[in-house]
């Protein structure tokens, strides 16, 4: 019977008692092991919001259909609580933890840890890093906030959360756009990739620009990229497409050339619409020649 009684402490219908959840604060009190790495069940009422949580914003119909699957299946993966004093603060697991309130649940799973609280945001924050959820500018800010904050290296973050250095310095420049390009960002209505297109361009004009381009003209992130660049350098842009002409209009310049005996060059516009045909002659004589052309 003992045995028993053992195995549901270490189980789902663990429900913290008054005496646990005020006397073990620490790794080194009596009844630590009760916790650590365990599953406990936790009243909502005992649990609060982490105010350094690096999410900001939270999609009320997702919170809805998240509680609707809470109610039929259950909270699938417990959430993860810091314990502090007779309560608990959440590491991660937040939108579990309010759709469990909408679905009208009284407790939830969770894992305790015993931290301090740089550990606890540093634990929030990466731990969130890792959610395919959080969209661009989040992990962004959570990036800047554990260099700036945790006093992390670009190199021990790279580290801590597997992505390349180049990865997260390419993020946290997603910070130095304009609020509304982040904005519509976070919103899905255009991606990173379009962001980093935008901030390619020192110029602040040139940013709104092509980011009122990717909106009107619904650009693709390559073809934003190439917006980007005949941005940044419009003659040498015009001057390479100027340079491309149609296979025809090579055929018709070898023809023309052909039957006149002169050198032939069709010039086109960027827009292809309008164009010149330029005939070089050494001479008089060859001038003559052409022109004869023309006269029969």
């Amino acid at each position: 019977m003992k045995d028993k009684k053992r195995a549901m402490g270490r189980g789902l219908g663990a429900i913290l008692s008054a005496e646990s959840k005020a006397t073990v604060n620490s790794a080194t009190d009596e009844g630590a092991d009760k916790f650590v790495g365990n599953i406990v069940e936790v009243s909502l009422d005992d649990i609060y919001a982490n105010a350094t949580q690096p999410r900001t914003y939270f999609d009320e119909k997702a919170l809805n259909d998240l509680a609707q699957s809470i109610k039929n299946l259950g909270v699938i993966q417990p959430v993860t609580l810091r314990k502090d004093g007779d309560k608990f603060e959440i590491i991660s697991g937040e939108r579990r933890f309010r759709a469990s309130k909408i679905a009208g649940l009284d407790s939830i799973p969770a894992y305790i840890r015993l931290v301090n609280d740089q550990e606890l945001l540093e634990m929030a924050l990466v731990e969130n890093i890792q959610r395919e959820d959080l969209d661009a500018i989040e992990i962004a800010l959570t990036y800047q906030r554990l260099l700036e904050e945790i006093g992390m290296t670009q190199e021990n973050l790279s580290q801590r959360v597997g992505k390349e250095r180049s990865t997260i310095t390419n993020s946290i420049r997603l910070l130095r756009l304009d609020p509304d390009v982040q904005n519509s960002i976070r919103s899905g209505e255009i991606s990173a990739g379009h962001g980093r297109a935008i901030i390619s361009l020192d110029d602040a004009e040139k940013q709104d620009i092509l980011f009122k381009k990717i909106i009107q003209n619904n650009l693709s992130v390559r073809q934003a990229e190439q917006e980007s660049n005949l941005l940044k350098n419009p003659v040498v842009s015009e001057k390479k497409q100027k340079a491309v002409i149609p296979n025809q209009f090579k055929k018709a310049e070898k023809n023309l050339a052909d039957i006149l005996d002169v050198k032939v060059e069709i010039k086109t516009a960027a827009n292809g619409k309008k164009g010149k045909i330029v005939l070089d002659f050494k001479n008089e004589e060859e001038l003559e020649h052409i022109l004869s052309h023309f006269n029969k």
